[in-house]
């Protein structure tokens, strides 16, 4: 019974940084680094889950190629829509017409016109809108 008497007096004085004896110091040094140790095992864990994840070179080519296809695909349709408004024919005064009542660019006005196919009404109804 003097033994585990001992072993309490050495718990208790060695915070206090007293310290004393091989026992108690031992086991309080060695509860530390675990708790140390299990934080870097909680981060190997995150590492792992994250390299499981990495995503395959040949997914993210047919990705790109994917999006690279889109992408030609809208700027030539893009491409087609300009060329049918740049054949569509506008009057000079239909022109000034909007750019003096809207108060916007000739650039504006003509766009507005082109889209409606000349109809000035329909492109002043818009651009009121």
């Amino acid at each position: 019974m003097a033994a585990e008497g001992d072993v309490e007096l050495e718990l208790e004085t060695e915070p206090n940084g007293s310290g004393g004896g091989g026992d108690g110091a031992s086991g309080r040094a060695a509860e530390k680094p675990r708790k140390h140790d299990s934080g870097a095992a909680d981060l190997e864990r995150v590492t792992d889950y994250a390299e499981e994840k990495e995503i395959q070179s040949s997914n993210l080519e047919t990705a790109m190629s994917v999006i690279g296809d889109r992408r030609s695909r809208e700027q030539k349709a893009k491409q087609e829509r300009e060329k049918e408004l740049a054949k569509v024919t506008i009057r000079k005064e239909d022109l000034e017409l909007i750019m003096t009542e809207m108060e916007i660019s000739r650039a504006a006005a003509e766009r507005s016109l082109r889209e409606h196919m000349g109809n000035v009404v329909e492109a002043l109804i818009t651009l009121t809108n």
